[in-house]
């Protein structure tokens, strides 16, 4: 097989295009992955509307000004490249980190805190293929009972409201917890949130079949941010001691500001949805005054998808009521679409090769 079907965007026209392209042999340290799930994120939508794009592409991105898709990935080893240690052999079912260290090359920003700069499927290309490449030091083997769409969305989805509250947020048990958004990253947080221990947890959509969900997922309590009351309720269930942490999962400023504003003493509001625009805090004396802070979070690291594997295979975190949709391949413009419309109120479309 030479070619392959890649969903490819162009990064000068921001068009989308399922496309036959070569299959990628994979060089030194490298292996070629027969790609068996990739999950569908809103970050996806968001390259291709042009919101975000490539911080640090790759030369062959950088040259061809595309990227094919996909940071959330799992899949079978087709074949290794030379120097591949013995562990990754053909066959092994495998999850790809959503990123890979950069080689400390001094360009990034980030490198004082380097875990995950370059992004797979965004600075270079992922898993909206037949077939991708991946080095072998982000491959992370995954056991038979583990299917690989749940495994697939786990780099992402999951991991990044597990490290958004385990490690930003840093929840302890007891505390209250706001979860604004309850979608494809609200919904794991507000089950993750439950697993911490936080209590109450609190999830607030606009959306009936969202807050629904919330409930279904583990959220004591499920507010509209639109309706009378919202103040009172929300007091109510903290018995007035307010938020202690809230996490903006949806990346709309309205729900930014609404969440500032229900922190309570020394309360925290994580930042985890992605949104170029400003976030406005309308009483900064009070945040000043009560002591809180606002924290930004990116992502995940590769310790934290690595302990959500064992999560899931032990039974704490059952994420089969995550997929929505097993969608073609073929299709994944429609998955774009139906995700970007909130079409059947999606969680997490997968798309099978």
């Amino acid at each position: 097989m030479k070619t392959m079907l890649a969903g490819r965007l162009r990064l000068d026209t921001h068009t989308f295009a399922v496309e036959e392209v070569p299959v990628p042999t994979p060089g030194p340290g490298e292996v070629l992955v027969e790609v068996r799930a990739a999950g569908v994120c809103l970050s996806d939508v968001h390259l291709i509307d042009g919101s975000i794009s490539p911080a640090f592409p790759v030369d062959s991105v950088a040259k061809a000004r595309a990227v094919t898709l996909g940071h959330e990935v799992a899949g079978v080893i087709h074949a290794v490249g030379p120097e591949v240690a013995g562990e990754w052999a053909p066959g092994t079912r495998v999850v790809l980190q959503a990123g890979q260290a950069c080689g400390g090359c001094g360009g990034c920003l980030r490198r004082s805190s380097c875990r995950q700069p370059l992004t797979r499927g965004v600075d270079y290309d992922g898993g909206w293929a037949q077939y991708a490449v991946a080095r072998e030091d982000t491959l992370i083997a995954i056991p038979d009972g583990l299917p690989f769409d749940e495994a697939a969305i786990i780099p992402d989805a999951v991991s990044t409201p597990y490290a958004a509250i385990v490690e930003t947020g840093a929840v302890r048990p007891a505390q209250a917890v706001g979860i604004w958004g309850a979608g494809g990253l609200g919904a794991h947080g507000i089950r993750l949130a439950r697993m911490v221990g936080a209590a109450p947890v609190i999830a607030v959509d606009p959306l009936p079949t969202a807050r629904e969900r919330a409930l279904a997922f583990g959220a004591d309590l499920a507010l509209d941010p639109a309706a009378d009351g919202f103040a009172e309720a929300l007091a109510e269930a903290t018995a007035g001691r307010g938020i202690e942490v809230a996490f903006d999962f949806a990346g709309v400023p309205p729900a930014r500001a609404q969440a500032a504003a229900a922190l309570g003493a020394g309360g925290i509001l994580v930042l985890a949805g992605l949104t170029p625009e400003s976030i406005v805090v309308s009483d900064s004396t009070g945040f000043s005054f009560r002591g809180n802070q606002i924290r930004g979070h990116y992502g995940s690291g590769f310790e934290h998808v690595e302990q959500l594997i064992g999560l899931t295979s032990a039974g704490r975190i059952d994420l089969a009521p995550s997929i929505t949709a097993h969608i073609p391949l073929a299709e994944a413009a429609d998955a774009v679409t139906r995700l970007e419309k909130k079409i059947g109120d999606p969680i997490r479309f997968v798309l099978t090769p």
